[in-house]
């Protein structure tokens, strides 16, 4: 399959109002690519079109105010998207929420809202659009899994689930739609700094005192600006990489479970524990990051380590290029 070319397609991103998603939508532009950017935050995603309008008024942006935890909004808004353009280059499902807690101290429903958002979502939208895809030749499709889509931390459960399943449903469409010249990506960040804390959930059986220590102890652990993250992710894409893992906080415990795969818990556990300089506890000792509290917002960018996603702990600097998918013993 040829490298992949940005100028001239056209790039739908979820989640773009801020982070990673905001990133991407900038760094797309730069490349010469047309944009459709989604977001659940009118302010923020104003404020982003605006920026890379001033600085690229040759590029057209449609937006597109959704909430993914609403299946029939959404569907409203992928077929306008695929009646709007009936051949698209890119689609980035960048979007994603998180739930701290263990999977006895959340409730069923909060369980259920993540894995809406962070799986039905991409499923609805890429269902929808993926003939504009094929009809586009070259065309190449995105899904942003997490580092906990290779690993599942205690207290990780419905957030774990629901990025393991994305793994899986990216990993069979890259085998399905090789025969159409579609390319397909799943990114695994490591440790971004973005906003998903503010917009996470708590379990509703999540103590003050948990809540608390995971806080304190993830918010040490962000290292990686969203817009070097976007960088690696649009390098894969344009190799056609098929897995991309952003920052050695992504790459060493991917390492450490394919080595010791029913017990890298502990390994990981007393790692973090020296890099956020703290002691264990129930919560921290067993990687049960807690997010803090905030609205629900259903198009952040990707969940990250401030309470309850891709943080792990990294004895090396946290960016680097993108891991080849052809990398020795790596897992499908």
């Amino acid at each position: 399959m040829r490298d992949f070319v940005f100028p001239g397609g056209t790039a739908v991103v979820t989640g773009a109002a801020s982070g990673i998603g905001e990133a991407l939508a900038h760094a797309l532009a730069r490349r010469g690519a047309d944009l459709v950017l989604l977001d659940r935050d009118a302010e923020r995603l104003d404020a982003v079109v605006a920026a890379i309008r001033a600085a690229h008024p040759e590029r057209r942006i449609d937006t597109h105010l959704v909430d993914l935890a609403d299946a029939d909004a959404t569907d409203r808004v992928a077929a306008a998207i695929r009646a709007a353009h009936p051949r698209i280059r890119l689609l980035v499902n960048n979007a994603g929420v998180a739930l701290g807690g263990r999977f006895d101290q959340v409730t069923l429903d909060e369980f259920l809202w993540v894995v809406d958002i962070n799986f039905r979502a991409v499923v609805r939208l890429t269902h929808t659009l993926l003939p504009a895809l094929k009809a586009e030749p070259g065309a190449h499709l995105v899904n942003v899994s997490s580092l906990f889509g290779l690993i599942a931390p205690a207290g990780q459960a419905a957030y774990s689930a629901s990025k393991f399943a994305v793994r899986g449903f990216t990993e069979a469409l890259r085998h399905e739609l090789a025969d159409d010249g579609v390319g397909v990506t799943s990114v695994h960040p490591g440790g971004i700094r973005t906003r998903i804390a503010q917009s996470a959930r708590v379990g509703s059986g999540v103590s003050p005192e948990e809540y608390e220590a995971g806080r304190r102890q993830f918010e040490k652990l962000l290292s990686i600006d969203p817009a070097k993250a976007a960088e690696v992710i649009l390098r894969g894409v344009e190799r056609r990489r098929g897995r991309v893992l952003i920052g050695w906080s992504a790459k060493l415990p991917d390492l450490l479970a394919r080595l010791a795969p029913a017990s890298y818990h502990r390994v990981l556990a007393a790692g973090l524990n020296r890099s956020a300089g703290g002691p264990a506890t129930r919560s921290t000792s067993r990687l049960e990051p807690v997010p803090a509290p905030g609205p629900a917002a259903t198009t952040d960018p990707v969940p990250t380590p401030t309470a309850t996603a891709d943080a792990v702990p990294t004895p090396r600097p946290a960016v680097d290029p993108v891991t080849p998918e052809t990398a020795p013993g790596r897992p499908a």
